[in-house]
């Protein structure tokens, strides 16, 4: 008998299912890792390649550039050649682009390392969402890519600490040259324990010509479905403000602005990711046992982030009391578990053979955003000569235009996947045993 929840066809976890999702989780840890390991080593980088703030900001946006750009195309392979193949090559390429950095002699060079990088951490996620998928029972999905994204935060962390430390005891090339061995233990996972999906649960046979015609079709389908776009939209409104808090304007922001200490301000960064942790368990919780309550917490974490940056923002005086910057971090730290409520309305709107490429689509979305909030926030400095306050405003402007977007798909995205569930369970009582 099923479990209660159970959709027919559902994989059966287990034991086994662990081991080759954790090793996929193990590889997107290490990702994320190489990832923000820049996050730690700006000011070294500055001094080694002799490069202003405009150029050292570069790397980062480089990074999500090709990230953002790569999702599309990453989903397409991962659909077409399995996650194996896919994890493989992008452990092969983020260990490529880490040692890369580390013995860059030019700008230039370095440079392009981190957009190697960027290309193998882009293969990374929708792996692992995909092996999620294929490997637990759909009821489980939320929980499992909530922890997932858990591993990723954990990622953060170590690269904050352990890095940090590094860099101080024994210099740059020792510090990333050393740290790429985990990449290739990361291949080494993948290449002995890592497989596709249970035995007599793959996709069906692919059938047809596979060349543009096959991608332009896999896209447009995708994007057809309501609940693709509805999980890009929630991505795209939920994850830029923490995104762009922590890969670079909340630094600036709290030291220039609110005139804190860099060690005071490090540990506010830190809470972001230590609530983000937090929230991303209690929210793969609820959503596994209430899946209605996917908008209301989307929608519940857009307002309050817009309340408590309204709130800070518009303080009076020049500085926001600490009381007020410790409850922003933590709110701002719900933003990441947020977004991954976006997969979870792409999933059961797509069939297995379009699951990479639908995850692809809501992927960009708030990637998208959070390179855009980099780039205005930049000019917007620039233009004001510093104005904190004005810069980050935009950030209501993209709220208010995805919340719009979410409220218009909502209701076509819940029909439609009401539809699949019942169609699939009346489909499963005529099937003979």
């Amino acid at each position: 008998m099923s479990a209660p929840g159970a959709i027919p066809g559902d994989p059966p976890g287990g034991r086994r299912a662990l081991v080759v999702w954790g090793t996929g989780v193990a590889v997107y840890f290490v990702a994320i890792v190489f990832r923000t390991s820049l996050g730690v080593a700006g000011l070294d980088a500055a001094d080694r390649f002799d490069v202003n703030a405009s150029a050292l900001s570069t790397f980062s946006i480089l990074q999500l550039l090709v990230y953002a750009g790569m999702q599309i195309p990453v989903g397409l392979l991962v659909d077409r050649l399995g996650t194996r193949k896919v994890l493989t090559l992008g452990a092969l390429l983020f260990t490529a682009g880490q040692l890369g950095f580390a013995l860059a002699p030019t700008y230039g060079m370095a440079l392009a390392a981190r957009a190697l990088l960027g290309c193998g951490d882009a293969m990374t996620f929708i792996s692992v969402l995909r092996l999620g998928s294929r490997w637990f029972p759909a009821r489980r999905g939320p929980l499992i890519a909530q922890v997932a994204a858990l591993f990723g935060m954990a990622g953060n962390l170590v690269s904050t600490v352990v890095v940090a430390r590094l860099l101080h005891d024994v210099g740059w090339t020792a510090t990333f040259a050393g740290s790429a061995v985990a990449g290739a233990v990361a291949v080494l996972l993948v290449l002995l324990l890592l497989k596709d999906h249970p035995e007599g649960q793959g996709p069906p046979p692919a059938t047809g010509h596979r060349g543009a015609s096959f991608v332009r079709r896999q896209v447009a389908l995708s994007w057809r479905e309501p609940g693709t776009r509805l999980g890009m939209w929630v991505h795209f409104t939920t994850q830029f403000p923490a995104m762009v808090f922590l890969l670079l304007w909340g630094m600036p922001f709290l030291i220039e602005a609110q005139g804190l200490s860099r060690e005071t301000a490090g540990s506010l960064l830190t809470l972001v990711v230590l609530a983000s942790m937090v929230v991303g368990l209690v929210y793969g919780q609820i959503i596994a046992r209430h899946h209605a309550a996917r908008v209301p917490l989307a929608l519940g974490t857009v307002g309050a982030t817009a309340l408590v940056w309204a709130a800070t923002l518009a303080h009076p005086g020049d500085r926001a009391p600490m009381w007020l910057l410790i409850v922003l971090c933590a709110v701002l730290g719900a933003g990441g578990p947020a977004s991954m409520i976006g997969f979870d309305f792409a999933r059961p709107a797509n069939p297995p053979e379009r699951q990479g490429t639908a995850s692809g689509i809501v992927n960009v979305g708030g990637f998208t955003a959070s390179m855009t909030t980099l780039l205005v926030i930049g000019v917007l400095l620039d233009a004001t000569g510093g104005d904190y306050r004005t810069a980050f405003s935009c950030v209501f402007v993209l709220e208010a235009l995805g919340v719009v977007q979410i409220l218009r798909l909502r209701g076509r995205a819940a029909r439609l996947e009401r539809e699949r569930l019942v169609a699939s369970r009346v489909e499963a009582v005529h099937v003979p045993a």
